[in-house]
């Protein structure tokens, strides 16, 4: 019996993603743009979910929307008002949907950490979604850029070891911008990098911004790498991690959905039959 289709969720304290996956896919079949749960203050009607932040049905999902037949909905959360949001969407909306909310002890990682529980649930997904691209015997480091940036270590045997959590662009900028006299500052979504010397002060907080995370990044990338007995492998994800996975390694690669695949694998691990996820990951 084929299992319905599988939407997976991952709702951050500044954005939230969402993806359609067919079976046995680590990548969607199709996804949404990032938007906030909590600018809008609601979700929009049904057919326009993948868009939280407008109440008009966006181009969505590569041209698809929602099915029509009752579907899996695979949810990870680390903000309560985007989870509540959302839970009363479909509860309105999608009442036949299987619905889960998913646990640490939903994923199907190892944790060498002390306080297991206190571990963002999107970095133990990223985690998860590395464990099935990484070479095997090869550990990994995974970088996540949303509200904060998170430099985490899988290691060889696919345990997460724990990391480093620094502030976003955003949040940086948003500190900055308490000085009295130092004007709240963004990044340039696209484009090149900012140059180092800024002429005037705008520019000279994006180079801080930017070149600042740079060298944050390499140094923890380097200390992180000392101890292992191979040179790990080098994942980053997240919208604002495309240009300094190309500045930091020529080798490091940029998955945009490694979150969202991980929940997918976590599904994929769930429904396997007997025997099939060795290990507590699945291969």
């Amino acid at each position: 019996m084929t299992a319905p289709p599988l939407i997976a969720v991952d709702i951050g304290n500044s954005s939230t993603k969402i993806g359609q996956f067919a079976a046995h896919d680590l990548f969607p079949t199709s996804s949404s743009p990032e938007a906030s749960p909590v600018a809008a203050g609601r979700l929009p009607q049904p057919q326009a979910i993948w868009s939280f932040t407008t109440g008009q049905a966006p181009p969505g999902l590569l041209g698809t929307a929602l099915p029509p037949m009752p579907c899996r909905w695979k949810v990870i959360s680390v903000h309560r008002r985007g989870s509540q949001l959302l839970a009363d969407w479909l509860a309105t909306h999608r009442p036949r949907d299987e619905v889960h909310w998913l646990t640490a002890a939903d994923l199907p990682l190892v944790l060498r950490v002390e306080q297991p529980h206190r571990v963002g649930l999107d970095r133990l997904a990223a985690a998860v979604g590395v464990n099935q691209l990484r070479t095997p015997a090869r550990p990994a480091i995974v970088v996540d850029a949303g509200s904060a940036i998170t430099v985490d270590l899988v290691a060889a045997d696919g345990a997460f070891e724990g990391g480093a959590i620094l502030p976003g662009f955003r949040m940086s900028a948003e500190a900055l911008c308490g000085a009295d006299l130092l004007p709240l500052t963004s990044l340039a979504p696209e484009g090149e990098p900012p140059p180092p010397l800024g002429r005037y002060t705008e520019a000279a907080i994006r180079s801080g911004l930017f070149w600042g995370t740079v060298g944050a990044v390499r140094e923890l990338i380097d200390r992180l790498s000392r101890p292992l007995s191979a040179p790990p492998e080098l994942f980053f994800t997240g919208g604002d991690l495309r240009r300094l996975a190309e500045l930091i390694s020529p080798q490091a690669r940029f998955e945009p959905h490694l979150v969202l695949g991980g929940i997918a694998a976590a599904d994929r691990n769930d429904l396997a039959p007997p025997g099939k996820a060795e290990g507590g990951l699945l291969r």
